[in-house]
């Protein structure tokens, strides 16, 4: 009986000490997953203006929007845009006000990044409408339920072979355009 009792107390114990050094090795796992995820997703984009002056004139063919772990982005399709450069420019604006008429559009959220796009939504050729943007009204087809940092879109103008849109983000956080392709993009972090 008493081998029963010492087996069963070292059994406890080696239990125990397996325990313990499991949870200091999930705390250190927990650790470097969550010093990964932050070196992930810092940024040093800022929030000062970009612009490309490059002038490559293609028709916009749609605006998206996509989640990320690190930031919302929007991503403009302009078939055809891979052959050049897309110009741009980007920037936080305290209001918005649409190109050509300086009419306000009301744009929800606690700033406002305003984004021109050397693409017209229409064909330039013959006029025709290539992307159905509505003057102060949402993106269409774009659906920000949820996002972290988008809160609201707004079509402005599409004037002078330039597009304007603008999107309404939580707070001035920092953003960067990139070009990909087809692809004009903009992605907003979701932290500082």
């Amino acid at each position: 009986m008493r081998r029963w009792g010492t087996a069963l107390a070292a059994l406890t114990l080696a239990g125990a000490g397996l325990v313990t050094a499991a949870g200091t090795a999930g705390a250190a796992t927990g650790e470097a997953t969550g010093t990964k995820a932050a070196a992930a997703c810092s940024t040093a984009w800022g929030s000062a203006n970009k612009t490309s002056p490059d002038t490559f004139y293609k028709p916009l063919g749609n605006i998206r929007t996509g989640q990320h772990d690190c930031y919302d982005r929007m991503v403009f399709d302009i078939p055809g845009a891979s052959a050049g450069k897309v110009g741009y420019h980007v920037g936080y604006v305290d209001k918005f006000y649409q190109d050509g008429s300086g009419e306000p559009i009301p744009v929800n959220g606690g700033a406002i990044l305003q984004i021109f796009v050397g693409a017209p939504s229409y064909n330039p050729a013959d006029g025709s409408v290539v992307y159905p943007g509505q003057a102060g009204q949402p993106l269409p087809g774009v659906n920000i339920a949820g996002y972290q940092t988008f809160k609201d879109t707004r079509f402005g103008a599409s004037f002078e072979g330039q597009t304007q849109v603008a999107v309404g983000t939580r707070a001035r956080l920092p953003f960067r355009v990139l070009q990909s392709g087809d692809q004009l993009i903009v992605d907003v972090a979701h932290t500082w």
